[in-house]
């Protein structure tokens, strides 16, 4: 099984160890120079190349190096693969959020897990015995969740896999007055939906909070919102939740980041509003 860390970042990149391969991929918010006497930038066995589109690929300096590795972290066992985004299919920066959920949801609890993406959030909810409906636009990535569920021993846990747009599936269960727990979301910057209804966090964001707002249960415990896009702050995000009716007593408000032993990687912001203090 493959073993995580970054080795070191700096000039738009982050160098990275997965196994035994070391990845170089970009990342916008290392803007302070690279370690030069980093010896691992030599043995760097695939690197991620963007364009100025906002395309890229993969360039093997190892021919050898792997489509996919095994991780076992978190009590999951995960599918990470280099995909055509320059991604891995896991964002190590939620790493402090999972374990958060993973320490107060109880069983028996509803979670709506937005933009999911790959589903560890969902995963982790999932093992400690919550009812988990999972939502993202993209079949490619709830099937790679449907595998990791596989992957993981969790086949029996009650997971809804939905391949929705997002505010319509939520629309929907407003009006079929569903109620849940807790409520996770990470919205993108930009997005498609499954028939390409278009999605743009500052002009779609506000509405769709508003109707969340009309899913909690009686006993509400929580919600988390994060995002990476520019502008939403911690700070501001915070102020997005009181504004669509998130008042809930507790809140954390923070800058997500990978653990990094010279220098933490920052990856984006959070923000919570709970019922009960974290």
């Amino acid at each position: 099984m493959s073993k995580y860390r970054i080795i070191d970042s700096g000039d738009f990149y982050k160098l990275e160890k997965l196994g035994d391969y070391i990845l170089l991929r970009p990342s916008p918010q290392a803007v302070w120079p690279k370690d030069k006497e980093c010896k691992e930038y030599r043995d760097v066995s695939a690197r991620y190349e963007r364009h100025q589109n906002g395309k890229g690929r993969w360039i093997l300096e190892n021919p050898k190096t792997p489509e996919s590795f095994i991780l076992d972290r978190w009590g999951l066992s995960l599918e990470l693969k280099r995909t055509g985004f320059g991604h891995l299919g896991v964002f190590f920066e939620h790493e402090t959020n999972w374990l958060r959920l993973e320490k107060n949801i109880k069983s028996g609890e509803r979670v709506l897990n937005l933009f999911a993406y790959t589903g560890v959030a969902s995963l982790v909810c999932a093992a400690k015995g919550a009812e988990v409906v999972h939502v993202d636009a993209s079949k490619t990535s709830v099937t790679w969740a449907r595998e990791n569920q596989e992957r993981s021993g969790l086949e029996d846990k009650p997971i809804r896999w939905i391949i929705e747009d997002v505010r319509k599936f939520v629309q929907k269960e407003v009006r079929r007055e569903r109620e849940y727990d807790w409520i996770i979301l990470d919205p993108p910057s930009f997005g498609r939906g499954t028939k390409n209804e278009s999605w743009v966090i500052e002009e779609d964001l506000i509405n769709l909070m508003k109707d969340l707002g009309k899913l909690k249960s009686k006993s509400f415990k929580g919600i988390l919102l994060s995002s990476h896009s520019p502008g939403y702050t911690a700070l501001s995000l915070d102020h997005v939740l009181t504004a669509t009716g998130f008042n809930e007593p507790h809140s954390l408000k923070e800058e997500m980041f990978v653990p990094q032993e010279n220098r933490p990687l920052p990856s984006g912001f959070c923000a919570w509003r709970t019922a009960l203090e974290l």
